[in-house]
C-alpha cells in the first residue's frame, strides 16, 4: 500500500513535468498560469494546453508567494452554531467572490486569548482577517494593528484602536425595547446577559441602565448568549421576580421561552420575553419574537468594503454606526 501511494505521488504533475512537456522554463509556466501578459500567445497557449493534458493544478500557496498574495481573506467569530453570524459572512462571502478572494472562517473555545492564538495563526495565511464580534483585549487588537496584514473589526467600536471599523447601534434600538416594555406597564425586567467580553454585550446593557428613565429596573443575570445557557439561567431570573425577560440575542430568548413553558408559563401572558437580531427562527416560532432587526447584510457589505479597501491600500473611513429597529410581534404583553 505504502509503495502503491508513493508512485501515484511521484506521477503527480508538477511544474517542471508541465514546463518539460510544453518546452519551455519553469519560469514560463509560473508567469502563464499567474495570468502574467509577459507572454507570447503561442507560447501560453502551448503552457495552458500542456497542463490540461496533464491535468496539472497549480498550487494556491505556492502561487500566493510568488504573487504575494494569496487572494484570501480570514475570519474569526465566536460560534459557527449562531445563525447571526451566519448571515454576515455569507453576505461577506459574496463581496469577497466578486472581487476574486476567498473566505476562510474559524470561530474558538470562547477565551480571549483563544481567539488572539487563533488571529494570529490565522495572519500567516491569509492577506486580510475579519475579526466579527470579537473579544481580544485592547492590548491584543493594538497588537493585531502592527501586523502587515490588514485586519478589521466589525461588530466593536473602540477608542484609540487604529483599525478599520463597523459596527450595529446596540444602544438605540434596546431603549427603544425599553420603552415598549414600559408602555406596557413592565418595570422589574431581568437581562439575561450575553459574554462579558462582548462590546455588544456591553452596549445593550448600557441601553438598559439608561431606560431607568422610562421607570425600567433592570437587573442582570449571567448568561453566554446560547439556548442552553438562557435555559438554566432563566431559574435564577425568576428569583426577582420580573414580568419580562429581556435577552441578549434571539437564541437566548428561544431558550428561555422553552424553559417557562417547562415551567407552566405562559408568554406573554404570565411573562414576556424580548430577543436581538432577528434571526429567522425569530418570526416562525409560537409565540413569534418581538427582537430587534440587526441589517446583517448591510453590516457584511460595509465589512468587506473595508477590508477591499485595506487591501489595496486604499484611504478608507469607518461609516457611523448602522441603525437597527424594534420589531413588535406576539412575546410581548401587558405587564401581568
Amino acid at each position: 500500500m505504502a509503495q502503491r501511494t508513493r508512485a501515484s505521488a511521484s506521477r503527480r504533475p508538477t511544474i517542471i513535468t508541465v514546463a518539460k512537456a510544453a518546452g519551455v522554463s519553469t519560469a514560463t509556466v509560473s508567469r502563464v498560469l499567474s495570468g502574467s501578459s509577459a507572454v507570447t500567445p503561442d507560447l501560453a497557449a502551448r503552457v495552458h494546453k500542456a497542463a490540461d493534458d496533464l491535468s496539472y493544478r497549480p498550487s494556491s500557496a505556492a502561487r500566493g508567494l510568488v504573487l504575494g498574495s494569496m487572494r484570501s481573506v480570514g475570519v474569526i467569530l465566536p460560534d459557527l452554531a449562531n445563525a447571526y453570524f451566519f448571515d454576515v459572512v455569507k453576505q461577506m462571502h459574496h463581496g469577497a467572490t466578486e472581487d476574486g478572494y476567498r473566505m476562510l472562517v474559524a470561530d474558538y473555545s470562547g477565551t480571549a486569548a483563544d481567539e488572539y492564538a487563533t488571529a494570529l495563526d490565522l495572519l500567516g495565511q491569509v492577506d486580510g482577517l475579519v475579526l466579527l464580534s470579537s473579544r481580544i483585549p485592547l492590548a491584543g487588537l493594538t497588537e493585531l494593528a502592527r501586523q502587515p496584514a490588514p485586519v478589521v473589526l466589525v461588530n466593536r467600536i473602540e477608542r484609540g484602536i487604529d483599525l478599520p471599523m463597523v459596527a450595529i447601534d446596540n444602544f438605540t434600538p434596546m431603549m427603544q425595547l425599553c420603552g415598549h416594555l414600559a408602555r406596557l406597564g413592565h418595570r422589574r425586567v431581568v437581562y439575561l446577559a450575553g459574554s462579558e467580553l462582548s462590546w455588544q454585550n456591553r452596549e445593550r446593557w448600557r441601553g438598559l441602565e439608561m431606560a431607568r428613565a422610562f421607570g425600567i429596573d433592570a437587573v442582570e443575570v449571567a448568561s453566554d448568549g446560547t439556548i442552553e445557557g438562557a435555559y438554566t439561567a432563566v431559574d435564577e431570573a425568576l428569583t426577582h421576580e420580573p414580568t419580562a425577560l429581556i435577552c441578549f440575542n434571539d437564541l437566548s430568548a428561544l431558550g428561555a421561552i422553552s424553559k417557562l413553558r417547562g415551567l407552566g408559563l405562559s408568554v406573554p401572558e404570565d411573562i414576556s420575553v424580548t430577543g436581538f437580531d432577528d434571526i429567522a427562527v425569530a418570526r416562525h416560532i409560537d409565540p413569534r419574537l418581538t427582537t430587534v432587526v440587526s441589517p446583517k447584510s448591510r453590516l457584511g457589505d460595509q465589512a468587506w468594503a473595508l477590508m477591499h479597501a485595506a487591501l489595496a491600500s486604499a484611504p478608507s473611513t469607518s461609516p457611523p454606526l448602522l441603525s437597527a429597529d424594534m420589531v413588535i410581534r406576539d412575546s410581548t404583553g401587558p405587564a401581568k
